[in-house]
């Protein structure tokens, strides 16, 4: 597993650079200040795909305690313990193939407690998306509970950012006024 100790960007935590990427700069001219900042703990490399393929699509969950040191290091470094955790939720029937949600095991691994402000209008997998796919793609989410206070959304993988984005959106239109992203990997 490679850390990331310091991100090139420092909105999303891509490694390589030395200032906001390219993705970062047209988020932001498109919609100034929808999220904060993504901190994430691991490179998404090929050792990190084979450990998400067997934790999430293979039902190995116990392997997410081999990151556990690391990820509540990454947490409490950067200074969002006792913050309000909102979770990305799956579709009925992905969560029941699954037989959990990354994004509640993440939360629970850091000892904290899941908030649940969305559901899934749909089920199309992210991962079966190509860049410009997911780019393009409505917003899968429905906010079921406003909130009026800053917000980590708390997700396994940041790749393109529009998940979060899509949930930040959400957010900020009905009264958030902060929302950050915290993944185990970038």
């Amino acid at each position: 597993m490679e850390r990331i100790d310091k991100p090139g960007c420092p909105v999303c935590y891509r490694k390589d650079g030395i200032r906001t990427c390219e993705d970062c700069r047209r988020w932001h001219d498109t919609n100034p200040h929808l999220l904060e900042n993504n901190t994430s703990v691991y490179q998404y490399n090929a050792a990190a795909k084979e450990l998400v393929a067997r934790w999430k699509y293979r039902g190995d969950y116990i392997l997410l305690q081999a990151l556990k040191n690391d990820v509540q290091e990454k947490w409490v470094k950067k200074g969002m313990k006792g913050q309000m955790l909102v979770t990305v939720p799956l579709s009925v029937e992905r969560e029941k193939e699954r037989g959990f949600n990354q994004s509640e095991a993440i939360i629970h691994l850091l000892g904290e407690k899941p908030v649940q402000l969305f559901e899934r209008t749909h089920n199309e997998k992210q991962s079966k998306k190509g860049k410009k796919e997911r780019m393009l793609a409505e917003n899968p989410f429905k906010l079921i509970e406003p909130i009026s206070s800053p917000v980590v959304i708390v997700d396994d993988i940041y790749t393109t950012g529009r998940t979060v984005r899509h949930m930040a959106s959400l957010l900020r239109k009905n009264g958030c006024p902060s929302v950050s992203s915290f993944t185990i990997f970038r």
